[in-house]
């Protein structure tokens, strides 16, 4: 064996498995599993979470400047998704991915609007499992569908619905990224099993 055919003793401890889930609400200091109404929907293919940074070069038109230079580089700001494709054809699964709709919920009628109001976006929860028995969170802020509608049914199929869902900065709190990130051990994990059988919760946490 090499000197360099070796992988880091944490290996294991670190891989996520399987797609993990969506979620309306989580706390990450207990790591309890989530009830089944804070489940935002059924998906297929995974999850994909990214939280991309955009840079201006601020001596691009600077004579003699080097390309790169690491002291004018100018972080403008970061674009923050979670995509995926769902299952879900619920009036609720429908509004969530036209973003700007309401609905009728007498007649199941989803109508799209012109425009967007603040009780639109809302905090989403990606969470999925370590090979450890920890977990892995991803937590995006003031949520937006930005990829609308788009279902695809086949033959002898399930329709699939794809979103993408966008974080967004706040007035109220301008220099807050809209996306946060956890990685926690098993310890994390079974404290919240505990707490939630301690308080009568239960699996239904």
């Amino acid at each position: 064996m090499g000197r360099f055919t070796v992988i880091p003793k944490d290996t294991f401890e670190g891989m996520q498995l399987d797609a993990g889930v969506l979620l309306k609400k989580f706390d990450p200091a207990t790591g309890a599993k989530p009830a089944d109404e804070d489940i935002i929907c059924a998906t297929t293919g995974g999850v994909n979470a990214t939280c991309v940074p955009t840079y201006s070069d601020l001596g691009e038109d600077v004579d003699n400047c080097p390309a790169n230079l690491m002291e004018l580089k100018h972080l403008d700001g970061w674009e923050c998704t979670l995509g995926f494709t769902s299952l879900g054809t619920s009036p609720e699964s429908i509004r969530l991915s036209l973003g700007a709709a309401d609905v009728d919920e007498a007649t199941g009628k989803i109508t799209p609007r012109r425009s967007v109001k603040l009780t639109d976006f809302f905090g989403v929860w990606w969470v999925g499992d370590r090979a450890d028995g920890g977990y892995v969170a991803v937590q995006l802020l003031n949520a937006l569908s930005t990829g609308g509608f788009s279902l695809q049914t086949t033959k002898s199929g399930k329709g699939q619905n794809s979103m993408t869902l966008t974080g967004h900065v706040s007035v109220d709190a301008q220099d807050v990224v809209p996306m946060v990130f956890y990685s926690m051990g098993p310890d994390a994990a079974d404290v919240g099993e505990e707490n939630a059988a301690d308080s009568g919760q239960g699996d239904a946490e």
